[in-house]
C-alpha cells in the first residue's frame, strides 16, 4: 500500500568545514603540506568575490598554481590566458581538446618515441569538460575563501595515504582503482576528480616536481570536500582501534603474534598450549 503521507526531501547538510578537515588532517596524519581547496567559476568576473585573491602577473604552470595555494598559503585566480598553453588549462576545462591538443606533437621524442604514443597519451588524460567554466581558484583548505569547493586536493607521504585511503573505505567499502597517465599526472588527480567526481590518486609527474614544488616523498589525493571528510571520520575510527600515523616498525625478526593479534583479531593462545 502505498503511504499516503507525503515526504519532504531530507535537508542538504552544509559543506564541511575546510578548518575543521585540516586541522584533522594535521593531527591524524601530521601532513606537512597544507591541503588545498580547488573551484571553477562559470565567468571570470567570479573571480572578484573571492577574498584577498592573487592574480598572476606572468605565465604559469597550473602546478605552479596549485603551489602556491600549498606552498606558500595564498589564494590565486587563473583564466586560460594564464597557464603556459592547453596541456594545463583543458585539464581544468578550460580550453578545449582541440586537435592540436590530442596530437601532442611537442611531447614526440621528449617523453614518447612516436607520434602515435603521443596522441595515445593525450587521449588517455582525463579533462574537466569544457565549455561550462572561464576561471579557477585555489587557496588553502583552511582560509575559508573558497566556500563549497569543487574538490580538495591532499598532499601526503605513502604511509599517510594509505591510512587516510583507508579511512575512506571504512564505511561503504569499495575497491579503489586509479591509473597512471605519465607526464601530466595532474590529469589523474585534479582532472579526473573535477570530471568523474570520482577520489583521485596520483604520482605527481616530473612538472608537478618541477615547477610545482611538489617533495619527492609526496602522492597527491584530489577528491570532493564530503568525501574527504568522510575519510577522516574514518582516520579517528582507525585511530581509535590503534591504527595510527606514525607506523611504528615492529621489527622484520620479532614474533609477529602479539602485534598482528591488535590489529587483525583476538589474542593469540599461550605459547605450549594445546
Amino acid at each position: 500500500m502505498t503511504d499516503p503521507t507525503p515526504h519532504s526531501a531530507p535537508p542538504e547538510l552544509p559543506p564541511p568545514d575546510g578548518t575543521a578537515l585540516t586541522e584533522a588532517l594535521f593531527r591524524l596524519l601530521r601532513l606537512k603540506t597544507t591541503p588545498v581547496a580547488m573551484k571553477l567559476f562559470q565567468h571570470e568576473a567570479d573571480l572578484q568575490s573571492v577574498p584577498r585573491l592573487r592574480r598572476p602577473t606572468g605565465i604559469h604552470t597550473a602546478d605552479q598554481i596549485v603551489g602556491q595555494a600549498a606552498r606558500l598559503g595564498q589564494t590565486v585566480g587563473i583564466t586560460a590566458a594564464d597557464l603556459v598553453g592547453p596541456q594545463c588549462s583543458a585539464v581544468l576545462g578550460l580550453s578545449p581538446r582541440d586537435e592540436a591538443f590530442e596530437q601532442g606533437t611537442p611531447f614526440v621524442g621528449v617523453w614518447f618515441a612516436t607520434p602515435a604514443d603521443a596522441a595515445a597519451h593525450q587521449r588517455a588524460m582525463h579533462c574537466a569538460p569544457h565549455g561550462r567554466y572561464a576561471a579557477m581558484a585555489v587557496s588553502p583548505l583552511n582560509a575559508g575563501r573558497l566556500p563549497d569547493p569543487d574538490i580538495a586536493l591532499v598532499y601526503a607521504n605513502p604511509a599517510q595515504m594509505i591510512l587516510l585511503i583507508n579511512g575512506l573505505q571504512w564505511a561503504g567499502y569499495r575497491r579503489l582503482e586509479w591509473g597512471a597517465v605519465g607526464e601530466s599526472a595532474c590529469a589523474d588527480s585534479w582532472g579526473r576528480a573535477l570530471a568523474t567526481g570520482e577520489p583521485s590518486l596520483a604520482l605527481p609527474c616530473f612538472p608537478e616536481r618541477r615547477y610545482g614544488g611538489v617533495p619527492d616523498d609526496e602522492l597527491l589525493l584530489a577528491l570532493r570536500p564530503a568525501q574527504l571528510a568522510q575519510a577522516i571520520t574514518g582516520v579517528e575510527r582507525l585511530a581509535a582501534n590503534g591504527l595510527r600515523y606514525p607506523i611504528p616498525p615492529y621489527g622484520v625478526q620479532m614474533d609477529v603474534r602479539a602485534g598482528m593479534a591488535r590489529s587483525y583479531g583476538a589474542a593469540p593462545p599461550p605459547a605450549g598450549s594445546a
